[in-house]
């Protein structure tokens, strides 16, 4: 008999299997298209259940659940990725225990964590957040000042950019939302051009992502699809 269909092991290999057959879609190669599983909301127990499948990168939206994640699994070697809006008295613990935050958005933050990195003696990766939605929920830099942006991140050593992030709108109608991925993808050329090293794009959750691979994505944050309903 094979794996029952829901467990996390089952939901993990047929995750990938549709990113997969997504890139293949696309004419992409599978291997350039990483899945972040997003663990937030679900305890330690549920993580190291995914660790044993041999995950070791997990994203987390909260600063509390990510203190409370990496203390519960400090025997574990993990990443911690914060992709979730982050205010600035928060960069002490993400300077300390994140290994990427993909949700920079502001000049401010940037201060605040390369000061903290500073204290800390770290570095870490950092993505752009871009807002291209017009939903006024939706966090993240205007395209317009991304250039301007981008050029003053390279004051923050401890700031390693390496690329972009969007939240597509939530929509039923497809072009909406690959439009949202495909402006993202233009910004991030148009920086190229002008001098920045910008290789990934972090676009795409359960309910778009081959919408986002067809558009360049290299990274998908997969939640639900991977954890179950929360």
């Amino acid at each position: 008999m094979g794996e029952p269909a829901d467990t996390l092991a089952a939901r993990w290999a047929a995750v990938r299997r549709r990113v997969d057959e997504a890139c293949r879609a696309a004419g992409r190669d599978p291997a350039g298209v990483a899945v972040l599983p997003v663990s937030k909301t679900f305890g330690p127990e549920v993580v190291r259940e995914a660790a044993a499948l041999g995950l070791n990168r997990f994203g987390e939206n909260k600063v509390q659940e990510l203190r409370e994640k990496t203390a519960a699994l400090a025997d574990l070697a993990l990443e911690w990725v914060l992709i979730g809006h982050l205010q600035t008295n928060k960069a002490r613990d993400v300077a300390r225990l994140a290994s990427e935050v993909q949700s920079l958005d502001r000049l401010e933050l940037a201060e605040a964590l390369h000061r903290r990195l500073q204290a800390e003696h770290r570095a870490i990766d950092v993505l752009v957040q871009v807002k291209t939605s017009p939903e006024e929920s939706k966090h993240g830099l205007p395209p317009e000042q991304l250039p301007a942006f981008l050029d003053r991140l390279r004051d923050y050593p401890t700031l390693r950019v390496r690329g972009l992030m969007t939240l597509a709108v939530q929509s039923e109608d497809p072009a909406a939302v690959r439009a949202c991925f495909r402006q993202l993808r233009e910004l991030r050329d148009a920086a190229t051009a002008a001098g920045h090293d910008l290789p990934r794009l972090s676009m795409g959750m359960s309910g778009d992502f081959p919408l986002a691979i067809a558009e360049g994505a290299t990274e998908v944050r997969i939640g639900t699809a991977i954890f179950g309903h929360r």
